[in-house]
């Protein structure tokens, strides 16, 4: 006799959590929701419905994928991330809530949503930050820049489906180096900022998943940081804003170089838990008008 829906997703979620996955049951029931296309409200109102075997081949073999730990998100090649649904591949960071908390922070510092702002975001991936913050400023225009090419590539594709192609270019570099001077208002980025030596500790989900060139920040994770904070006055106009995503510990090391080589006045901002996640700063570059 074919299991039911009760039965499966028991037996899965029972798997996943023996795995050590954080969220089991809810793991359990995207996947099904996607191998079955049955809604959530299905699954509580149907859950004696037997799956047919092409249901539980697909959900098997997502399943299996997931207790490898690879992310839901990368199995699925999608991630909600703030009003959005994007494309994520193996060659993009996972878009994560703690990074709204940057888009949160440009906005409590930029209030204006009629400003005509060019926002240049430094390490794309997904374009997660620039399409959000894009959406939020109808009137800004955006330059996505990443060194690679595939991440590009996906952050172009998630453009085009939502509609906003024509307000943002797309640039490979290193960090700034191919944006012109004087061109940013605003200037984002989430950074590698994982320690060298840490990496090996990180989840199985990021470790294996993530690709490395996304994570790993140098021997104390502060390489990019450096180089972006060197190029800002560059970069901006007479009034500029930057804001990072940064790991937890790393909050006063980045506030202290941007006092430093530019004398911005530093603007933080806790995630959910609490953690510094966020440094920002504005500043005035009086040799630009």
């Amino acid at each position: 006799m074919p299991p039911t829906v009760h039965v499966t997703l028991r037996a899965a979620t029972e798997a996943l959590g023996e795995a050590g996955v954080d969220n089991p049951v809810l793991d359990a029931r995207l996947l099904f929701q996607a191998a079955s296309g049955m809604t959530h409200a299905d699954i509580l109102s149907r859950p004696d419905e037997e799956v047919g075997l092409r249901v539980e081949m697909a959900f098997d073999a997502m399943l299996e994928r997931r207790l490898f730990r690879e992310p839901v998100s990368k199995i699925l090649r999608q991630k909600s991330f703030w009003d959005m649904d994007l494309l994520v591949t193996a060659d993009v960071l996972d878009p994560r809530p703690d990074t709204e908390t940057l888009v949160e922070a440009v906005l409590e510092a930029r209030p204006d949503r009629g400003a005509d702002h060019t926002i240049v975001d430094l390490g794309t991936g997904s374009g997660c930050i620039i399409l959000a913050l894009l959406r939020e400023y109808p009137n800004a225009r955006g330059i996505a820049v990443d060194k690679s090419p595939v991440a590009l590539a996906v952050a172009r594709y998630n453009a085009e489906q939502l509609g906003l192609s024509d307000r943002v270019s797309f640039v490979c570099g290193d960090w700034a180096s191919a944006v012109a001077d004087g061109l940013a208002d605003i200037v984002v980025s989430n950074p590698p900022y994982i320690r060298q030596g840490d990496m090996a500790e990180l989840m199985p989900e990021v470790r294996d998943y993530d690709p490395a060139l996304a994570l790993e920040g140098g021997a104390d994770g502060l390489d990019a940081y450096r180089a972006i904070i060197a190029d800002l006055q560059r970069l901006t106009g007479g009034e500029g804003l930057v804001m990072f995503e940064l790991g937890e510990g790393q909050a006063d090391d980045v506030a202290t170089m941007l006092q430093q080589e530019i004398g911005a006045n530093i603007l933080r901002r806790n995630d959910l838990s609490g953690i510094a996640r966020c440094v920002g700063g504005t500043w005035r570059n009086s040799a630009k008008k």
